[in-house]
Protein backbone atom coordinates (compact mmCIF):
# COMPACT_ATOMS: atom_id res chain seq x y z
CA UNK A 1 0.00 0.00 0.00
CA UNK A 2 2.69 2.36 0.75
CA UNK A 3 4.70 1.45 -2.29
CA UNK A 4 1.36 2.09 -4.56
CA UNK A 5 0.58 5.39 -2.56
CA UNK A 6 4.56 6.42 -3.18
CA UNK A 7 3.91 5.77 -6.72
CA UNK A 8 0.71 7.92 -6.98
CA UNK A 9 2.81 11.15 -5.71
CA UNK A 10 5.54 10.89 -7.98
CA UNK A 11 3.44 10.48 -11.00
CA UNK A 12 1.37 13.15 -9.81
CA UNK A 13 4.13 15.68 -8.79
CA UNK A 14 5.81 14.47 -12.40
CA UNK A 15 3.26 16.22 -14.38
CA UNK A 16 2.86 18.91 -12.16
CA UNK A 17 6.38 19.97 -12.55
CA UNK A 18 6.76 18.96 -16.54
CA UNK A 19 3.20 21.20 -16.82
CA UNK A 20 5.26 24.17 -15.08
CA UNK A 21 8.82 23.79 -16.82
CA UNK A 22 7.73 22.18 -20.49
CA UNK A 23 10.45 24.38 -21.83
CA UNK A 24 13.47 23.20 -19.46
CA UNK A 25 13.68 19.78 -19.34
CA UNK A 26 16.86 19.85 -16.76
CA UNK A 27 14.84 21.65 -14.37
CA UNK A 28 12.12 19.29 -14.14
CA UNK A 29 14.28 16.27 -13.96
CA UNK A 30 16.03 17.53 -11.08
CA UNK A 31 12.73 18.94 -9.56
CA UNK A 32 11.28 15.23 -10.01
CA UNK A 33 14.65 13.67 -8.74
CA UNK A 34 14.45 15.83 -5.71
CA UNK A 35 11.12 15.44 -4.62
CA UNK A 36 11.36 11.86 -5.36
CA UNK A 37 14.46 11.41 -2.84
CA UNK A 38 12.31 13.56 -0.38
CA UNK A 39 9.44 11.21 -0.19
CA UNK A 40 11.45 8.27 -0.63
CA UNK A 41 13.42 9.13 2.68
CA UNK A 42 10.07 10.35 4.19
CA UNK A 43 8.70 7.20 3.97
CA UNK A 44 11.47 5.23 5.24
CA UNK A 45 12.30 6.93 8.31
CA UNK A 46 8.93 7.48 9.43
CA UNK A 47 7.12 5.31 11.38
CA UNK A 48 3.54 5.33 9.24
CA UNK A 49 2.02 2.20 10.39
CA UNK A 50 1.94 0.35 13.24
CA UNK A 51 2.99 -3.69 13.71
CA UNK A 52 -0.77 -4.71 14.07
CA UNK A 53 -3.04 -4.26 11.00
CA UNK A 54 -6.13 -3.20 11.80
CA UNK A 55 -9.28 -2.80 9.64
CA UNK A 56 -12.31 -0.23 9.92
CA UNK A 57 -15.44 -1.25 10.33
CA UNK A 58 -18.03 -1.93 6.84
CA UNK A 59 -21.13 0.07 8.92
CA UNK A 60 -18.14 3.10 9.62
CA UNK A 61 -16.98 3.19 6.08
CA UNK A 62 -20.54 2.94 4.52
CA UNK A 63 -20.30 6.70 5.84
CA UNK A 64 -18.29 8.06 2.82
CA UNK A 65 -20.41 7.96 -0.21
CA UNK A 66 -23.09 9.72 1.92
CA UNK A 67 -20.75 12.35 2.49
CA UNK A 68 -19.71 12.39 -0.94
CA UNK A 69 -23.12 12.81 -2.27
CA UNK A 70 -23.83 15.23 0.46
CA UNK A 71 -21.05 17.81 -0.43
CA UNK A 72 -21.85 17.01 -4.45
CA UNK A 73 -25.43 18.01 -4.09
CA UNK A 74 -24.73 21.38 -1.85
CA UNK A 75 -21.88 21.74 -3.98
CA UNK A 76 -23.93 21.75 -7.54
CA UNK A 77 -27.34 22.34 -6.70
CA UNK A 78 -26.59 25.72 -4.87
CA UNK A 79 -24.20 28.43 -5.49
CA UNK A 80 -22.17 28.31 -2.50
CA UNK A 81 -19.18 26.52 -3.89
CA UNK A 82 -16.83 23.83 -2.81
CA UNK A 83 -15.24 25.05 0.16
CA UNK A 84 -18.66 26.14 1.91
CA UNK A 85 -20.09 22.68 1.02
CA UNK A 86 -17.31 20.71 2.12
CA UNK A 87 -17.69 23.32 5.33
CA UNK A 88 -21.27 22.49 5.99
CA UNK A 89 -21.00 18.67 5.34
CA UNK A 90 -17.99 18.70 7.84
CA UNK A 91 -19.83 20.71 10.48
CA UNK A 92 -22.58 18.54 10.13
CA UNK A 93 -20.80 15.29 10.42
CA UNK A 94 -19.00 16.55 13.59
CA UNK A 95 -22.94 16.43 15.67
CA UNK A 96 -22.79 12.93 15.61
CA UNK A 97 -20.01 11.93 18.33
CA UNK A 98 -22.66 13.90 20.47
CA UNK A 99 -25.65 11.37 19.53
CA UNK A 100 -23.38 8.84 22.23
CA UNK A 101 -20.18 10.04 23.47
CA UNK A 102 -18.65 6.57 24.64
CA UNK A 103 -19.48 5.16 21.17
CA UNK A 104 -16.22 4.00 19.63
CA UNK A 105 -18.26 3.70 16.28
CA UNK A 106 -20.34 7.69 16.53
CA UNK A 107 -16.56 9.19 17.29
CA UNK A 108 -15.19 7.59 13.64
CA UNK A 109 -18.05 8.56 11.62
CA UNK A 110 -17.18 12.29 11.38
CA UNK A 111 -14.08 11.13 9.69
CA UNK A 112 -15.56 8.86 7.15
CA UNK A 113 -18.49 11.70 6.11
CA UNK A 114 -15.61 14.68 6.05
CA UNK A 115 -13.34 11.80 3.45
CA UNK A 116 -16.42 11.88 1.07
CA UNK A 117 -16.87 15.50 1.23
CA UNK A 118 -13.27 15.80 -0.28
CA UNK A 119 -14.69 13.86 -3.05
CA UNK A 120 -18.13 16.06 -3.35
CA UNK A 121 -15.82 19.34 -3.88
CA UNK A 122 -14.83 17.94 -6.95
CA UNK A 123 -15.66 19.97 -10.39
CA UNK A 124 -17.82 18.95 -12.85
CA UNK A 125 -15.20 18.73 -15.25
CA UNK A 126 -14.00 16.16 -13.16
CA UNK A 127 -16.92 14.42 -11.61
CA UNK A 128 -19.53 15.09 -14.16
CA UNK A 129 -22.63 13.02 -12.57
CA UNK A 130 -23.88 11.76 -8.95
CA UNK A 131 -23.13 8.63 -9.84
CA UNK A 132 -19.08 9.01 -10.68
CA UNK A 133 -19.67 10.42 -7.05
CA UNK A 134 -21.11 7.17 -5.36
CA UNK A 135 -18.44 5.12 -7.15
CA UNK A 136 -15.55 7.05 -6.33
CA UNK A 137 -17.22 6.90 -2.68
CA UNK A 138 -17.64 3.46 -2.58
CA UNK A 139 -13.80 3.19 -3.58
CA UNK A 140 -12.43 5.61 -0.70
CA UNK A 141 -14.65 3.81 1.59
CA UNK A 142 -12.74 0.32 0.75
CA UNK A 143 -9.57 2.72 0.72
CA UNK A 144 -10.66 3.96 4.18
CA UNK A 145 -11.40 0.17 5.81
CA UNK A 146 -8.16 -0.53 4.40
CA UNK A 147 -6.02 2.47 5.85
CA UNK A 148 -7.39 2.61 9.29
CA UNK A 149 -3.84 2.44 11.36
CA UNK A 150 -1.44 3.15 8.50
CA UNK A 151 -0.12 6.70 7.81
CA UNK A 152 -1.76 7.97 11.82
CA UNK A 153 -0.37 10.94 12.53
CA UNK A 154 0.59 12.05 9.31
CA UNK A 155 -1.62 15.03 8.28
CA UNK A 156 -3.47 14.19 4.67
CA UNK A 157 -4.66 10.82 4.97
CA UNK A 158 -8.72 11.74 4.05
CA UNK A 159 -7.33 14.06 1.62
CA UNK A 160 -5.53 11.27 0.10
CA UNK A 161 -7.71 8.74 0.11
CA UNK A 162 -10.32 10.98 -1.58
CA UNK A 163 -7.83 11.66 -4.41
CA UNK A 164 -6.67 8.04 -4.71
CA UNK A 165 -10.28 7.19 -5.49
CA UNK A 166 -10.82 9.47 -7.83
CA UNK A 167 -7.62 9.21 -9.81
CA UNK A 168 -8.86 5.35 -10.40
CA UNK A 169 -12.36 6.09 -10.90
CA UNK A 170 -11.84 8.60 -13.63
CA UNK A 171 -9.15 6.42 -15.10
CA UNK A 172 -11.69 3.93 -15.52
CA UNK A 173 -14.50 5.87 -16.64
CA UNK A 174 -11.64 7.82 -19.30
CA UNK A 175 -10.69 4.34 -20.08
CA UNK A 176 -14.58 3.08 -20.61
Amino acid sequence: MTSTVLFVQVVFLLMIIKEQYETNHFATIISVLFITLMLISGYKYLDLHHEEYVYENISVAIWVPVGASACYLLNTSTDLGSVLSVGITGAFASFFPSIDKKSEYYNNVPAAIYCGAFIGMSALKIAPSIGFVIAAGILAGLFLMLAKNLFVGIGGKLGSIAFGSMVIVTLIHWLL
